[in-house]
């Protein structure tokens, strides 16, 4: 299907960061807006595939708001500014990052390759929406990735059109892509992606694009390079959040006490790794091993509730972002009078294939929950909503949950003594520690439960040692 602007436009002009949620993942907000050109040839519409090049791994979407100028810009105020936007509709900022080292700043060739800004597929006259009461979402194969709102953008419209138009003159029909959300990542061959625009009465409908694998490039330029680097850029916070956790290093763990890790991250001066306070929902018999996904809670304030508490809170956001393997980690400042999670979310934590949830605040329908397929832990029952204490603020940042500092990304396990954050770098050492720890143990145990003296022998000293390097041949630890 043909873009919806009819004439291609004289520019496409891109700003890099706007939205508060991605200048978090990105680590730095902007003082000022910075931009950069798309090609016109670069327009799509619904329907048109995004094509990843052979050879490259990271395609990438950006859900973003498009304003098309309606009337000629040159050196207006911002107070005027909005007037001459014509229309807004949908936009995707596509673009391969294993392209973007060869035009580092200009992004050429990463994000301006045929096909790679669709929008539409409908435009909403300007004159009719409220350029702060706007709400954009993205989805991949149908889950949504991205929603935020044009209120809480770091520089609004007009201040873009008013900035651009000091030096740059803006055409009627021109584009301007104001800025990505938090969530924008990477997007496979067979994904879907789709954005859409609404004011609440109004909508662009649902720009759909799907991903599809291309030939390979001539090799008589840049070629496409991704590393570590590259990833992380591509990937965004999922390239952090996302399990990582090798799984015979996750058995390994499965297989490990709490009490035996805590004891050999103290022996690396790790004292502080335990989350303090929590039990498991379903009972003692609960084992818990996956990577970190982090939500914070802040104190009520029921001027702010309406806004950050309604709709498609952080509450639910951090439930909708969890992958296969993650642990939620909720920060609620170790309030339980009042639930953080409740069995709804729980079971679609569970759906979405959730190693567990950790909390240091409420649990609500703690029966229920308890007898779920999902490992939960909580610091306290509580019958009431979240509404009364907390109110959901943001997913995937540094966060204290009882008492402990979880990153995205850590390691945590859980049973029935409760649980510890394991930093990844040191994983597999404290792995092979702790298994030689618990033979001991077992060595000890046995010695012991026959009538033996604990002195000298727990912790194993120098008289035990050959007694027990022959118990562990003959028992081929």
């Amino acid at each position: 299907m043909p873009h919806p602007l009819g004439d291609r436009p004289s520019k496409i002009i891109a700003v890099h960061l706007n939205f508060p949620s991605r200048a978090k993942e990105r680590g730095r907000i902007p003082g000022h807006p910075s931009y950069f050109l798309k090609p016109p040839s670069s327009l799509a519409g619904t329907g048109d595939p995004l094509t990843r090049p052979a050879g490259c791994e990271l395609m990438t979407f950006e859900g973003e708001i498009a304003l098309v100028i309606g009337r000629r810009a040159h050196r207006v105020s911002p107070e005027e500014a909005w007037e001459h936007v014509g229309w807004v509709t949908a936009a995707n900022d596509a673009g391969v990052h294993d392209m973007k080292w060869a035009d580092r700043g200009s992004n050429l060739r990463s994000k301006g390759a045929d096909g790679y800004t669709p929008i539409g597929p409908r435009l909403l006259d300007a004159r009719q929406v409220d350029p702060r009461g706007l709400r954009i979402r993205t989805w991949v194969n149908g889950e949504v990735v991205q929603e935020d709102t044009s209120d809480t953008l770091l520089f609004p419209f007009a201040t873009l059109v008013a900035d651009l138009s000091r030096m740059v003159t803006l055409e009627a029909g021109d584009v301007i892509l104001t800025g990505t959300p938090a969530g924008a990542s990477v997007a496979r061959p067979g994904d879907t992606v789709e954005v859409e625009v609404t004011d609440g009465a109004q909508t662009t409908g649902r720009l759909s694009n799907t991903v599809v694998e291309g030939g390979p490039l001539a090799d008589w330029g840049a070629m496409p390079r991704a590393d570590d680097a590259a990833r992380a850029d591509a990937w965004g916070s999922l390239y952090v959040t996302k399990p990582t956790l090798d799984e015979s290093l996750a058995e390994a763990l499965r297989g490990l006490s709490t009490a035996t890790l805590s004891s050999q991250m103290r022996k690396r001066g790790l004292q502080h790794m335990s989350i303090d306070g929590v039990h498991p929902a379903g009972g003692d018999d609960v084992k818990m091993v996956g990577t970190a996904h982090t939500l914070r809670y802040l104190p009520l304030r029921e001027d702010l509730f309406e806004r950050y508490g309604g709709g498609m809170n952080a509450q639910k956001r951090a439930i909708e972002e969890l992958r296969p393997g993650q642990v939620l980690v909720m920060d609620a400042r170790r309030d339980t009078s009042a639930g953080t999670l409740g069995d709804i979310l729980a079971l679609r934590a569970q759906k979405r294939g959730a190693a567990g949830v950790v909390t240091d605040g409420g649990l609500r329908d703690s029966a229920t929950v308890g007898g779920m397929d999902l490992p939960v832990f909580h610091a306290g029952a509580h019958p009431a909503v979240l509404g009364r204490r907390h109110v959901p603020w943001d997913t995937g940042l540094p966060i204290a949950c009882g008492g402990a500092l979880v990153q995205p990304g850590d390691i945590l396990v859980g049973d029935a003594d409760g649980v510890v954050v394991i930093p990844p770098d040191i994983a597999e050492s404290l792995v092979a520690d702790s298994v030689e720890q618990e033979t001991q143990e077992r060595f000890i145990t046995e010695h012991v439960a026959a009538g033996e003296s604990v002195d000298g022998l727990y912790p194993l000293g120098p008289r035990w040692r050959d007694a027990y390097e022959t118990w562990r041949r003959e028992n081929h630890h």
